[in-house]
């Protein structure tokens, strides 16, 4: 039935004139394969050969953190007889559930961060480090979720349900190029009719999110937050628990009363869901380098310092009109990162250190003789001269990096895709150095973007092209600098880099190039 339901709604795409993209089809002689990103295509294309056809849900070009899957996506892998996702949180939640949804029983789904481990792949935390004036205030869910019957497709939804305060509280996303997703707002109220349906966020199990946060009037807030578990898109939400957060807007955190409690006032910190527990808690590290789960601490015990100097003007759009008259002064926590941006604590970009490519290379060898037993030998030859050049593309980053000289290998992008790229190879990361995603770039942003870039002494800073357009008051404060602005590609191929060697050498001569001297 599921077949037959996707395919009459495909049939409809195709007549209103869509795209093409590649398909699978179920009366082929080949094995299908879907992956979720090109980069993964791009594998079992070199392990499969001609013994398979390979469609991937994100194209080329596109953010798989944030892309929507389309009917034809879901078609494609209605026919798969084998998936491969990277998952740990990779890729847009809503990827995941067309994945899982539309997967036959029969199928094979593989998800390769967390299973590679088992072929010798090295995992890292996702560590970021980006610095700024106040608390960088996230939303995280903790533990997997099993007692409430949940798995990586399931939704916990945190919903506001209450507040107290002398003006109004907003979160919010800004996306990719400046639009604006509002997650929570009291000024319409809070609606216990409608499930908090208007005041509510969902996240996968165990992941995390940035939001900007907003206040119109100095003074002390609190904010109740409740957490459910979706199951699945038939099953009622099952209650969590819920929580009260205390925030000390514009005025000294001891105004709230709690002359005990810990202040919040830098770091990285996430109003949590505890899925293990089943409560609402505080997860904060100090010096914000990403390790979320270093101190956990009780809500009521703690106070969000808001400071005087997080005052920050309303940019004119309608985007922003939610959060008053342009203009209008507001005290704001800073998004940090731009753009929708889900994660967990392990960092999924494998890929950026080759030995574990080689990892993922072997469980997919392994994957496809399960599925298609026949083709053992050729999927073995196969696997084995594609590591060979692998071999060979992992001592070329290396002895190019090494050419670099020590003082210079600091990389500093907009995407913390690059963590095993450093850790392998010998670079360290100077940070995500991005403008105030939350508002349009003042004077007093942009000197403080030059000085960050003077103080961390870099000679380029690295920018996806895919992701550029995120970056311009970066690139226009870099050239002023005299700072190169250099291309590094981290989740995607385009039309001018098409493969993953290809890629990894480029990233090694544009990192050699633009950083020595």
């Amino acid at each position: 039935m599921r077949r037959l339901i996707v395919t009459g709604v495909l049939a409809t795409l195709l007549l209103s004139g869509c795209a093409s993209s590649p398909t699978l089809d179920a009366g082929s002689d080949r094995l299908q394969v879907v992956t979720t990103t090109g980069l993964l295509r791009d594998l079992v294309e070199q392990v499969g050969g001609d013994r398979v056809d390979v469609a991937s849900l994100v194209p080329a070009g596109a953010d798989p953190h944030s892309y929507e899957p389309s009917l034809r996506d879901a078609r494609n892998v209605v026919y798969a007889d084998v998936a491969f996702s990277n998952y740990a949180l990779l890729e847009e939640h809503n990827v995941i559930k067309t994945l899982d949804a539309n997967l036959t029983d029969d199928a094979v789904s593989v998800s390769l961060a967390e299973e590679a481990v088992k072929y010798a792949a090295e995992i890292i935390p996702l560590v970021e480090n980006v610095n700024l004036d106040t608390v960088w205030l996230g939303l995280r869910v903790h533990g997997d979720g099993s007692r409430y019957g949940a798995d990586r497709s399931s939704d916990v939804l945190l919903s506001a349900i209450a507040m107290t305060g002398p003006g109004e509280v907003y979160a919010y996303l800004t996306g990719t190029f400046g639009d604006t997703e509002r997650y929570i707002d009291s000024g319409d109220g809070f609606d216990a009719a409608s499930g908090y349906q208007d005041d509510t966020v969902s996240l996968p199990v165990d992941a995390h999110t940035h939001l900007s946060w907003a206040f119109t009037k100095p003074g002390v807030y609190t904010l109740t937050l409740r957490a459910q578990v979706q199951a699945d898109d038939t099953s009622r939400p099952v209650d969590v628990g819920e929580s009260t957060y205390t925030f000390a807007v514009g005025v000294d955190p001891s105004a709230a009363g709690k002359p005990d409690a810990v202040v919040l006032d830098q770091g990285h910190a996430d109003l949590s869901a505890d899925l293990d527990t089943g409560q609402l808690d505080v997860r904060y590290d100090a010096e914000g380098g990403g390790d979320h789960s270093q101190q956990r601490l009780d809500a009521g015990d703690v106070v969000i310092a808001v400071p005087a100097t997080a005052l920050a003007e309303i940019p004119a759009g309608g985007e922003f009109a939610f959060l008053g008259r342009p203009g209008q002064q507001v005290y704001q926590l800073a998004q940090a990162v731009l753009g929708k941006h889900v994660h967990g604590e392990i960092d999924p970009h494998l890929w950026q250190n080759v030995r574990n490519t080689m990892a993922y290379v072997n469980l997919i060898r392994d994957t496809l003789i399960g599925a298609d037993p026949s083709g053992a030998a050729e999927y073995r030859d196969n696997a084995g001269a594609y590591l060979d050049d692998l071999e060979a593309t992992d001592d070329y980053v290396r002895q190019t990096i090494d050419g670099i000289p020590e003082a210079n290998r600091y990389l500093v992008s907009t995407h913390d895709a690059f963590g095993y790229l450093a850790d392998a190879y010998g670079m360290r990361i100077g940070g995500f150095v991005t403008p105030n995603p939350a508002t349009e770039p003042s004077l007093a942003d942009r000197r403080k973007l030059t000085e960050t870039i003077r103080t961390l002494g870099v000679r380029a800073v690295f920018l996806e092209p895919n992701l550029a357009a995120r970056s311009s008051t970066l690139t226009e404060v870099a050239r002023e600098q005299g700072i190169t602005v250099c291309s590094i590609y981290g989740d995607t191929f385009d039309d001018q880099v098409t493969g993953y060697i290809e890629m990894m050498r480029f990233n090694a001569d544009s990192l050699r190039s633009c950083l020595s001297p």
